[in-house]
């Protein structure tokens, strides 16, 4: 994690520093096949003006316990915008990419930019889970509540295709220099087709979005250092074939050109 305390994703993270406060916390082993971390930000902004926070997601499921109930966010494809007022916390599970999948109990794809009841996939306790950790300040023992609570609703048996998709997904995300979605196909000995349905299924999102997300994301994070990145080698370095439709992914993603972001 970077010194402001905030994770790749986070836009403009030493803004939302001055706002809020994002700890972590690893999953018990017994879950770390599943989760890939849990997640509580918490705010303080009694007399002081809202702030609107702005995420450019992964790809990756999440169970996110809120005063306003518990919900399963599917890959959000849009930039997720949270308003943040008065005093409050959160505390979200990330699962890993195609680890939702034996919970989901069918295409992962079915929760692409949605927001469902966490009651759906694991039954009305979630509900006594989100009272128990929200009353909490300890992230230990927030850990430790959700831990208990998601050993007893793993699946009977494990998923082999999970570790499978998860690595796969991380090729693509490992940063500047990953394999193109086809040259990946091929390296597997598997048609593009069936590697598109494949994350469907598992993760949610196609291939080609993982890898153009983590792009996006690799850019971001050059734009937040705080130094003026050299945009056409930036591109280059991060696989595209010119700089415009760089430019494009970036403004589509974000909702404004990289020059304009990078300028704050």
């Amino acid at each position: 994690m970077s010194g402001h305390g905030m994770r790749r994703g986070v836009l403009r993270p030493q803004e939302a520093a001055r706002h809020l406060e994002l700890r972590v916390h690893p999953p018990a082993d017994a879950l770390a096949g599943y989760v890939e971390y849990y997640w509580n930000p918490r705010w303080d902004l009694r007399g002081r003006p809202d702030h609107v926070q702005d995420v450019l997601a992964h790809p990756n499921v999440h169970l996110v316990l809120e005063e306003s109930g518990a919900l399963v966010y599917g890959v959000q494809r849009a930039v997720y915008r949270r308003v943040l007022s008065g005093r409050g916390q959160a505390f979200g599970v990330r699962f890993r990419a195609g680890a939702f999948r034996p919970f989901a109990g069918g295409p992962v794809a079915e929760l692409v930019d949605r927001a469902v009841p966490a009651a759906e996939y694991f039954g009305a306790g979630v509900t006594a889970l989100r009272r128990e950790v929200l009353a909490r300040d300890d992230l230990e023992a927030m850990a430790a509540a959700v831990d208990r609570f998601l050993l007893g609703v793993l699946p009977a048996e494990p998923d082999p295709r999970v570790a499978e998709v998860g690595a796969l997904v991380d090729r693509l995300t490992a940063g500047p220099g990953t394999p193109r979605v086809d040259a990946l196909a091929r390296e597997l000995g598997m048609p593009v087709r069936r590697l598109q349905r494949l994350f469907a299924e598992y993760v949610g999102a196609s291939p080609k979005w993982v890898l153009r997300r983590a792009r996006l994301h690799e850019a971001a994070a050059r734009a937040d250092e705080g130094t003026r990145p050299d945009w056409p080698r930036l591109a280059a370095e991060l696989g595209y074939a010119d700089q415009s439709h760089f430019i494009r992914d970036f403004t589509a993603a974000t909702g404004v050109p990289p020059t304009h972001y990078a300028a704050g």
